[in-house]
C-alpha cells in the first residue's frame, strides 16, 4: 500500500488520503527524493526497487532530484483537511513544498 501511495506522489506530485496513511508515507517520499539528487545507476536501482512504475522513477530523478538539489530535506508537507463524509476519517493532502 505505501508503494502504491509513494509511486502516485512521484507521478502527481500531491496525494489526498487520510492523515495517518500520509504520515506514514512521508519519510519514505523524503528518503527517495534525497537518493535522486544524485543521479546515479545505483541510486535509480534503489528506486525502481521500491516504486512501482519505470515512469515514476524516471520522473523522480530528472525532474524533482534536480528541483531540490540545493534544498537539505524537508521536501513535502501534510495539510489536514475536512474529514471524510462517509466514516468521518481525517483525510490530509501530502504535497510538495515549492
Amino acid at each position: 500500500m505505501l508503494r502504491s501511495l509513494a509511486t502516485s506522489f512521484f507521478i502527481y506530485e500531491k496525494i489526498r488520503t487520510t492523515e495517518a496513511k500520509a504520515r506514514v508515507t512521508r519519510p519514505i517520499v523524503e528518503k527517495l527524493i534525497t537518493l535522486a539528487k544524485k543521479d546515479t545507476l545505483s541510486n535509480r536501482r534503489q528506486a525502481l526497487k521500491y516504486l512501482y512504475l519505470q515512469g515514476a522513477v524516471k520522473k523522480l530523478f530528472e525532474v524533482l532530484g534536480p528541483r531540490f538539489k540545493e534544498r537539505k530535506g524537508g521536501y513535502t508537507r501534510i495539510v489536514k483537511l475536512m474529514p471524510r463524509k462517509n466514516d468521518s476519517a481525517k483525510m490530509a493532502s501530502l504535497q510538495l513544498v515549492e
